[in-house]
């Protein structure tokens, strides 16, 4: 493919601005420790960063839709880089969540934009193919990004990882700016036009689905490091390891959810994903000071968790293609307020029960998504009825 090596650079991007993303869950006790807040505290700029991600992103491509496209990610990278820099030299968490917010909207408008590029810069019928290339980058940041962050951090400081990918930004920039050609921007979609979508009660109850299947995830991610350390008792390179095979499992996951798409269909991948994702988050909790089962049980709920998100992706894109990048735009909002809601509750369960209960919470969040998936497939199965008679009703 010609323009391969140029997806390849937007992936490393992808791995960068992702790490910058997933790496707190990996460092919360280390920069909580070192900021001087509260685990529930340090938890809450997950929060932070999912709001402004889910509300910022929409709100500037929309405002900058017929912008040159090579110009949007070099901005968008400069932002990046300006959150990184303001990270490393916060005095408080004040700062810290200011920086959060710049990290969070640069990065959404970077991965939007990146993703577009990709399918025009690629051939015919390889436009799939190139905007998982550029994922798979965003991808390897939660499987290497955040074991590693965590390395540097316990060996070094925390804040020497985003010294390193703020440096790493500014060359990211000038490889774009001799490498990618310019690329024109697109008609403006209102975002009253995005959001009429919603009107539509198998959008909104199928984008439920996304809300539940995520909150009920972060409730117990955000405080995924503590939770290792403190009730299993895991030791510094355990931790690490467990981080690593986490990652490792998100992304066989979600090769695998796609597969089971193809093979078995969306309701069974759909419903089977989301009964282990939950029952695995339930033995998380009940063998949560056992080492021995928590390092595979953590494997599987990665696993089960990951597998949901193509098969998500793929029945959303079916209820409306002639508006795909629409309702797939409104379905990475929706999973980002997830996050945040998930971060805000794991925090006030922390706070005011203990450790140990995010995992029964978050079993719980996931087992809710349970009831508007079965609700969207059962109307999904009417509908298809009700095309199959109209279609033999108008029959000659």
């Amino acid at each position: 493919m010609r323009n391969a090596w140029k997806l390849y650079i937007l992936a490393i991007i992808s791995f960068l601005v992702g790490t910058s993303e997933f790496v707190i869950a990996g460092i919360l006790d280390m920069l909580a420790s070192d900021v001087g807040v509260s685990l529930a505290a340090a938890g809450q700029l997950i929060t932070v960063y999912s709001l402004a991600y889910a509300i910022g992103t929409p709100i500037l491509i929309a405002i900058t839709a017929r912008m040159d496209r090579r110009t949007l990610m070099l901005s968008a990278l400069a932002l990046f880089f300006v959150g990184n820099l303001i990270t490393v030299t916060t005095t408080g968490y004040g700062m810290l969540i200011g920086a959060r917010i710049i990290l969070a909207i640069s990065t959404g408008v970077f991965m939007v934009v990146a993703l577009t590029v990709a399918a025009k810069i690629s051939q015919p019928g390889r436009q799939g193919g190139a905007i998982a290339t550029v994922l798979l980058g965003f991808n390897l940041a939660l499987i290497l990004g955040v074991p590693l962050g965590r390395i540097i951090a316990g060996s070094y400081d925390w804040k020497i990882i985003f010294t390193g990918i703020g440096a790493l930004s500014l060359i990211a920039m000038l490889v774009l700016l001799l490498t990618l050609p310019k690329s024109e921007g697109e008609a403006p979609v209102p975002i009253r036009e995005q959001l009429a979508l919603l009107k539509n009660p198998r959008i909104s109850v199928a984008l439920s689905i996304s809300f539940f299947w995520i909150l009920g995830y972060m409730i117990l991610y955000t405080y995924i490091t503590p939770f290792l350390l403190t009730v299993t008792g895991m030791g510094e390179k355990m931790v690490s390891i467990g981080l690593f095979a986490f990652g490792l499992a998100s992304l066989i996951g979600s090769q695998v959810g796609g597969y089971g798409v193809d093979k078995w269909g969306i309701p069974r991948t759909m419903i089977g994903g989301l009964l282990f994702h939950s029952g695995i988050l339930f033995l998380l909790a009940a063998f949560s000071h056992s080492s021995m089962f928590v390092l595979p049980l953590l494997m599987l709920w990665s696993f089960f968790a990951w597998s949901m998100g193509p098969v998500q992706q793929v029945y959303l894109f079916g209820m409306a293609p002639q508006a795909s990048g629409i309702i797939l735009s409104l379905n990475n909002s929706i999973v980002q307020l997830g996050m945040a809601v998930g971060a805000v509750i794991g925090g006030v369960i922390v706070e005011r029960v203990s450790l140990t209960a995010v995992g029964w919470l978050g079993g719980v969040g996931v087992a809710i998504a349970l009831i508007p998936a079965i609700f969207s497939l059962s109307m999904r199965r009417r509908s298809a009825i009700g095309e199959q008679k109209l279609s033999v009703t108008d029959k000659p």
